[in-house]
């Protein structure tokens, strides 16, 4: 009676994986994109905070060892080690500033003005040059009126000042440039008091603050002034 052969099951494998395996390449695995985890006003502060702590407690071990650079060679690397950490804490301020920039500058901002009177349809970022240079971090715009807003960490009145001075060469690159629209100053910050964000609306700009996860516009004493 004749023996059966038993028959080894094979999986068929697909024209693509058959050339993959003549190639040598191995199949590629498709990944989930994670969505990126939003920064939060309180973490943006947590984190202002710890590096300025740490840029103060650099900035002393830097003057240190900057002496000892000039009195005693021997300690020329730590210096430089010391260096080299205080520049990359102020690369992690900067991103800081950046993550503060981008959650005050949101697409609802225009929204908040709606109520003064005033319909933005968009937001950008603006550096004017031809000897009027100043940079912008964004300007809220339409076709006859355009706000410029400043964004900073901790508001002092030398940024106002500086602000309205940043206006007057905005108006006169748009005077040069045959641009008619009027142009309005708001400046935003996480840390304010209340004597110098007075200052600011007295001068005739908004002011932009963190309000909860959102942020809250004020409005000028009487009228926004206009260039």
């Amino acid at each position: 009676m004749p023996t059966k052969t038993s028959v080894k099951k094979t999986k068929k494998t697909s024209h693509q994986t058959k050339r993959l395996q003549t190639s040598g390449l191995k199949p590629v695995r498709k990944t989930v994109k994670k969505t990126a985890k939003k920064t939060t006003w309180d973490e943006i502060k947590e984190g202002f905070k710890e590096l300025h702590k740490e840029n103060k407690e650099l900035h002393l071990a830097n003057k240190e060892l900057h002496e000892s650079i000039f009195g005693l060679n021997k300690a020329k690397d730590e210096a430089w080690a010391a260096i080299r950490e205080t520049q990359k804490n102020i690369g992690g301020l900067n991103n800081s500033l950046g993550s503060m920039v981008e959650h005050i500058l949101t697409p609802g901002l225009p929204k908040k003005f709606k109520k003064f009177g005033y319909s933005f349809t968009r937001i950008a970022g603006y550096k004017y040059a031809t000897g009027v240079w100043a940079q912008i971090d964004g300007m809220l715009e339409n076709g006859t009126q355009a706000m410029a807003v400043e964004v900073k960490m901790t508001l002092r009145q030398s940024d106002i000042d500086d602000h309205i001075l940043r206006m007057e060469k905005i108006r006169k690159f748009a005077d040069e440039h045959g641009d008619k629209r009027q142009f309005i100053g708001a400046i935003a910050a996480i840390i304010t008091d209340e004597p110098t964000k007075n200052y600011a609306l007295k001068k005739g700009l908004f002011v932009i603050e963190p309000s909860g996860e959102d942020v809250k516009v004020t409005k000028p004493e009487g009228k926004a002034r206009v260039w």
